[in-house]
């Protein structure tokens, strides 16, 4: 994610997407055969959302490159570039003629983690914030943009569907005044909880520190709920909710950690709910599948 005051840009590329309608219906088999680039781009005038799937043929990676169709990752350096050519899929509630997401986005890590955490019992699950905190400089074609700000990257894998492990999560990640924080509140579906609240400082060390209270947040659009954690007395809450689906949201987030006033992003997933055929049904409209 990087942003500046007006507009905000998450890129993620997925391989076997746990989101994928036509990889589940697939059996799960292969899944270079079902990889996309999802683009979500926030401000005023030029939200939009592409997150195209495209098959085996379409995808090349090594090493230090992923290509999926159009849109390609590769490291540079120390620098991650995203060229990004993609399609906007027409999203309701606000159905629109599909655009195009062009332009190039370059992530430079200030210090990387070499540490990753397994989210269930079993170590099938893992998620690896490779870079706590980064420079981000996005320069789009289509639309007309282009802005520096601060990012993040992380990394989630699996060996099995999420909806098989867990019901629950909220994970929110913070700037704090020099450092930053993240938090994962993960519920499975044996009913045990777990909880992790790590501090980053300049060297991407992860430093585990006491989770504060839950704090409730304002329940989404289609009724999900989410929770953050919060100092005694901070003021937690949602200053705008950029994805609002069935299962998941996407918010920016107001709170306060280790003493320190902090605004960042946040999200929810409720695997319970992707479970339901009716959400599967859903979202071929967000994720099409590309006959290339």
């Amino acid at each position: 994610m990087s942003a500046d005051r007006r507009f905000g840009l998450t890129v993620i590329a997925f391989v076997g997407s746990v989101f994928s309608p036509w990889y589940g219906w697939s059996g799960r088999g292969n899944p270079e055969n079902h990889c996309a680039v999802n683009v979500a781009l926030y401000g005023p005038g030029c939200a939009r959302w592409a997150m195209t799937e495209r098959g085996r043929k379409a995808v090349s990676r090594d090493a230090g490159s992923l290509s999926i169709g159009p849109s390609a990752l590769s490291w540079e350096g120390d620098e991650l570039v995203i060229q990004l050519d993609e399609i906007t899929a027409p999203v309701p509630p606000m159905p629109s003629m599909p655009r195009p997401v062009r332009g190039e986005v370059r992530l430079r890590p200030r210090a990387m983690n070499t540490r990753a955490f397994t989210l269930d019992e079993a170590g099938g699950h893992v998620w690896h914030p490779l870079a706590p905190r980064a420079d981000v400089s996005v320069s789009l074609i289509e639309p007309g943009l282009s802005w520096t700000g601060e990012g993040y990257l992380d990394h989630n894998r699996g060996l099995e569907p999420l909806e098989q492990a867990f019901e629950h999560w909220d994970w929110s990640r913070v700037h704090l005044s020099s450092d930053s924080a993240v938090l994962y509140d993960l519920m499975r579906r044996d009913g045990s909880a777990v909880s992790l609240a790590m501090r980053f400082g300049a060297d991407a060390v992860p430093e585990p520190f006491e989770p504060p209270a839950i704090v409730r947040l304002p329940n989404t659009g289609w009724g999900m709920k989410r929770f953050t954690r919060s100092d005694p007395g901070g003021m937690a809450g949602v200053t705008e909710t950029w994805e609002d689906t069935p299962f998941y949201s996407r918010s920016a987030l107001k709170t306060r950690l280790l003493n320190d006033d902090a605004h960042g992003v946040h999200e929810s997933l409720s695997l319970g709910r992707l479970r339901s055929p009716i959400v599967r049904t859903m979202l071929p409209f967000r994720m099409p599948r590309s006959l290339r």
